[in-house]
């Protein structure tokens, strides 16, 4: 039988919070929460900046283009010839171009209205891609053809690489540099792994010389992101100065600033280094043949190998939020180039093919971290006047360094086998950077510039 009825023991009741503190409680962790997404994701800040914002996002379609192109040309040229020794051409067409007209294009950039520059050559990019369309998709194009309007094209991106990127200091507050620089990088590296992967999807769908085609319309994302710039004058012009003069002397001059400036000099010394001995593309067909299980003629181990190192540099620029708060720049340059030559070291040991990606991505990241800082570096340290000429021979450096590589790597992979001189080239790297900072211990001493100052 149940018990009489009985009175239930009255429990406390807590009092609410009142509603401010709960609000202030959830404003706490909303920030705490946002703290770490910025402290560990890219950091957009740059793209605040109206001019920058339009210049990169233009850029995610342009260089996702640029990629067609880039893809299309060397396929274009085996079908006409059948030779891999003519498609082998496109090194000397490519690289001499890039030379001559990064380091004369560098001076025209200092010496007249950047704005105009990017104009004329994005205009001249798109116009190659287009002759190349034509030539292409009708019966006129030759080998021949196709290499010149390729040269042609190299030319054009020469002068137009380094004057984008003395432009941007003059959007941006100096300490974005990182930022923007992560942020550029990262949409580099994202078309040089889609615009390949986008290539091989349309060409059977679409035809070759589609992808010329292409490449022109997406540049006009470029041009007119540029066409909505400001006019950026050069310095002498701003000032009222005469006209400059834009032959060897002036290429001269910017040599000769590279070694007034040592900080600058260090940071083209450590990417030859790390390009020059690091870099073990050339070697990536026979190990995914003879030690990762593939086979010569390709596959997805080549493919992986390939995609390996610009996979890693994407991974390095989305999770780059903490690359601001680094002040020095110098240490971490140093850090970054031995965590490269380091993957590289693992990536040329290993038998497994899990394990040699993952170095290489680890390589990948170290150098994207690498390429934020020196240019970064590079675009304080060298004044307005001078940052066209610096940008044409940092384009230089980079893009001559693998082509270095390249040479060595062939022919000691063929005495002493690929891993071996792979790891070999990792070591050097590592060596090689610690010595090159011990003579020139003003790259560890160098400290990012603390300022709020706007861009000039």
């Amino acid at each position: 039988m149940p018990g009489p009825d009985r009175e239930s023991p009255t429990r406390p009741v807590a009092p609410e919070p009142p509603t401010g503190a709960t609000t202030a409680r959830t404003r706490t962790v909303r920030s705490r929460v946002t703290g770490v997404l910025r402290s560990t994701f890219a950091d957009t800040t740059p793209l605040r900046t109206p001019a920058y914002r339009r210049l990169w996002t233009a850029g995610i379609v342009t260089v996702i283009g640029a990629q067609l192109s880039v893809v299309a040309v060397p396929i274009q040229i085996y079908e006409l010839t059948g030779s891999s020794a003519y498609v082998g051409l496109t090194g000397l067409f490519g690289l001499v171009p890039l030379v001559v007209f990064g380091l004369w294009g560098g001076a025209i950039a200092d010496a007249v209205d950047r704005r105009v520059m990017l104009l004329f050559t994005g205009s001249g990019i798109a116009l190659t891609s287009l002759a190349l369309w034509v030539a292409s998709a009708t019966d006129l194009g030759n080998v021949w053809l196709v290499l010149v309007l390729f040269a042609v094209q190299s030319a054009m991106l020469a002068m137009n690489q380094p004057t984008r990127s003395a432009v941007i200091p003059r959007l941006i507050p100096a300490e974005q540099l990182p930022a923007a620089n992560a942020l550029n990088m990262t949409v580099v590296q994202v078309g040089a792994v889609l615009g390949p992967l986008l290539a091989g999807v349309l060409i059977p769908v679409i035809g070759l010389s589609t992808l010329y085609l292409l490449d022109a319309v997406a540049l006009l994302a470029t041009l007119w992101a540029t066409w909505r710039l400001p006019p950026l004058p050069s310095s002498a012009q701003s000032t009222g100065g005469g006209r400059q003069k834009v032959g060897l002397r002036a290429v001269a001059d910017g040599f000769r600033y590279v070694g007034m400036h040592r900080i600058l000099l260090v940071s083209f010394l450590v990417d030859v280094i790390a390009m020059g001995f690091g870099m073990p593309r050339v070697v990536f067909p026979e190990m995914a043949a003879t030690t990762f299980g593939g086979t010569a003629e390709g596959g997805i181990q080549q493919g992986l190998l390939f995609a390996a190192i610009p996979l890693g540099m994407v991974a390095g620029g989305v999770l780059s939020g903490w690359l601001q708060r680094v002040q020095r720049q110098g240490v971490a340059v140093v850090v970054a180039v031995c965590v490269w030559g380091g993957g590289i070291v693992v990536f040329g040991l290993t038998g497994s093919l899990f394990l040699a990606v993952l170095a290489l991505a680890v390589a990948g990241a170290g150098d994207l971290v690498s390429s934020v800082y020196r240019s970064s570096m590079l675009q304080t340290v060298a004044t307005d006047e001078m940052r066209g000429r610096m940008q044409g021979v940092f384009i230089v450096v980079v893009a001559g360094g693998p082509r270095l590589a390249d040479l060595w790597h062939g022919p000691s992979a063929a005495v002493i086998g690929p891993g071996l001189t792979a790891t070999l080239g990792g070591v050097v790297v590592i060596v090689g950077t610690l010595v090159c900072v011990a003579k020139f211990p003003e790259c560890l001493r160098y400290r990012a510039p603390v300022t709020n100052s706007s861009p000039g």
